[in-house]
């Protein structure tokens, strides 16, 4: 069993398929039901994807025996301090998910690393990002792949927890 995680941009249909099932899941566990297609297609309107792309930021999907099951991007912090005069130091992490028959099998792992080989290449020093308390699975990989806890770097109705990692 092996997985191969591979740049995309945010709108190819194998993207498009995860960032919903992304948004759907993190909405039904928000609200304690079942998603609503609204509630689904708010997530994804607007949501900054296109910025996952060169020069902004890095969008990745895993394929898990020939399938989709992951994804997840980084993104260049705009308000990250400049260390060499052009690349910020930071890039967040941002729409990790794996898809639930693959999960265990080591795919968050993999995307993680993907995306931290991602930061390093867009000029990252530091790898940050935010979740929310009831995301209990994503804190633990997280924890377990060497990011902190950190102090609040920004506010939202969904950002509770705040994690960091130097590259």
């Amino acid at each position: 069993m092996s997985w191969i995680m591979t740049a995309e941009r945010p709108d190819t249909p194998d993207a498009s398929l995860l960032r919903r099932d992304y948004y759907d899941e993190v909405a039904s566990r928000w609200y304690g039901r079942p998603a609503t297609e609204a509630e689904i297609e708010q997530g994804l309107t607007d949501d900054g994807a296109g910025q996952l792309a060169l020069p902004t930021g890095h969008f990745v999907v895993g394929r898990y025996e020939g399938r989709p099951a992951a994804c997840g991007g980084v993104l260049l912090c705009s308000s990250a301090p400049v260390i060499d005069g052009t690349s910020p130091a930071t890039a967040e992490l941002t729409r990790i998910y794996v898809r639930p028959f693959a999960r265990g099998t080591g795919g968050g792992c993999a995307l993680l690393s993907a995306l931290e080989d991602a930061a390093r290449c867009l000029g990252a020093r530091r790898i940050a990002l935010d979740t929310r308390h009831d995301l209990v699975e994503a804190r633990g990989l997280y924890a377990k792949h060497g990011y902190r806890e950190v102090a609040p770097y920004g506010e939202g109705p969904y950002r509770e927890r705040w994690f960091a990692k130097e590259l």
